[in-house]
């Protein structure tokens, strides 16, 4: 590696990094509040846009499931269409107009007349509005990890990445709060009634700050490098191209294996962390109150380990800190769920089960966005750490409460979401025993 290209590998200073790290989080926190939100509410979303005369209230809410899936599989979409304009035109610009498709989409839900208005019409206009959100989801992610990784010094990229998984865990349980606040302000009768919306709602202030922080932020040193800004005049500059740009098909590799090493992580995630309300209401008789507080407790463990995670994945490499997630949730996800469904088992034992899922997704989480920039250069890391994660999340989170809920009322084992974390973190797990240990040493314009 050049001088110019160690210098570029810097930040400028730490104050740049800090800027980089909040800009890059906000949009992370808005886009996953939204989510979880809609996932808390699904059925109450449900009943107001797709319950037709004669419907049940299980074939509702696989409905809304579908919906939710629809979204994720528009991920890659966003992924490919905002990843190659990150890569071309620089990541600040992306992410601004990211943020601000994000936040108009969400808003748009909680204006959205129900069935009772619209008829036949407002499930088809959600499903629109979701499908836009979906798109712009998937140009997030590959936006921030590469905007926070690349502002990182080299020996923390773990620790930055690790915020983008953090600020997911904050955005989660920002959406149960707000929705355990309005049952406990209003009611569930007026929650089902109208209050649904103020979460949705909600976006648009935040999604003015997040647009206000990205507009203040700088371009990232490998960017600029990439381009040529800022080089001397005897540096030839690099216009649309990185130095070791690799081909088509090694790009799809990685992209496959990004993907593999991902799918515990999304499989496993969004069971304990999203569709585990919807499950113990469904499934368990718990009232609305109830399945909140427990997918806190989830998230709350999600929240604790992922830092810590990052952290640790800095000093002894990624593939032991997430190998070490992938494996407990292939051993202990059947026996917590199981404790879940025990009416004997005490309210602290159950607690303690959900911190604990929470909490081995959060291995996974925590070293994730660092361990997918490693796998791209600069050229094409945008698209091929967004699609990665995007083609991940869309069949294996999206299609989570789907696939759950479609076979539980097809076999009536109250098991599957067990089986279904267990079984994707195993195939995690062997993805990730082939990764390079070295990787977490190098500075990104070496990789």
């Amino acid at each position: 590696m050049t001088a110019t290209e160690s210098t570029a590998q810097e930040p400028d200073e730490p104050s740049t990094s800090r800027r980089a790290l909040v800009a890059g989080s906000v949009g992370n926190f808005l886009e996953w509040y939204e989510f979880s939100v809609y996932g808390f509410f699904a059925t109450i979303i449900a009943a107001q846009f797709f319950t037709p005369e004669g419907g049940t209230e299980a074939e509702a809410l696989i409905k809304t499931y579908a919906s939710f899936a629809l979204a994720f599989f528009f991920r890659p979409v966003g992924a490919a269409l905002f990843g190659r304009l990150g890569d071309r035109i620089g990541r600040r610009p992306t992410l601004i107009l990211v943020i601000s498709l994000m936040t108009a989409a969400t808003t748009t839900i909680g204006l959205l007349p129900g069935h009772a208005v619209l008829g036949a019409a407002a499930p088809w206009l959600l499903t629109l509005v979701r499908v836009l959100q979906g798109i712009s989801a998937g140009g997030e992610f590959g936006g921030a990890v590469a905007l926070m990784t690349e502002f990182a010094p080299q020996d923390k990229r773990g620790r930055y990445g690790a915020w983008q998984s953090f600020t997911v865990a904050l955005g989660l349980l920002a959406g149960a709060g707000v929705a355990a606040l309005l049952v406990a302000v209003v009611g569930e009768e007026q929650l089902a009634d109208w209050a649904w919306r103020l979460p949705f709602l909600l976006a648009l202030p935040l999604g003015l700050v997040a647009l206000w922080l990205r507009l203040r932020l700088d371009e990232t040193p490998s960017f600029r490098r990439l381009s040529g800004e800022g080089q001397p005049s005897a540096v030839p500059a690099q216009r649309g191209a990185a130095p070791h740009t690799p081909g088509a098909a090694a790009t799809a590799k990685a992209i496959a294996l990004g993907a593999a090493r991902l799918m515990g992580w999304s499989a496993a995630g969004y069971t304990f962390l999203v569709v585990l309300p919807a499950y113990l209401e469904s499934q368990l008789d718990a009232s609305f109150q109830q399945a909140l507080l427990a997918t806190v407790v989830a998230n709350l463990g999600f929240a604790a380990a992922i830092l810590p995670a990052g952290i640790v994945s800095d000093r002894i490499g990624r593939r032991p800190v997430m190998l070490t997630g992938a494996a407990a949730v292939v051993v202990l996800a059947l026996p917590l769920l199981n404790l879940l469904q025990d009416p004997e088992a005490s309210t602290v034992l159950q607690s303690g089960a959900l911190f604990a899922a929470g909490a081995v997704v959060g291995l996974m989480a925590g070293p994730g966005p660092a361990m997918l920039a490693e796998m791209f250069p600069t050229g094409v890391r945008y698209t091929g750490l967004g699609l990665a994660y995007a083609l991940s999340n869309a069949v294996f989170s999206g299609s989570a409460g789907l696939i759950i809920t479609e076979v539980i009322e097809h076999t009536g084992n109250a098991d599957i979401p067990g089986y279904y974390a267990a079984a994707t973190c195993a195939v995690s797990a062997l993805a990730l025993t082939g990764m390079r240990e070295a990787r977490h040493r190098q500075a990104l314009g070496e990789l």
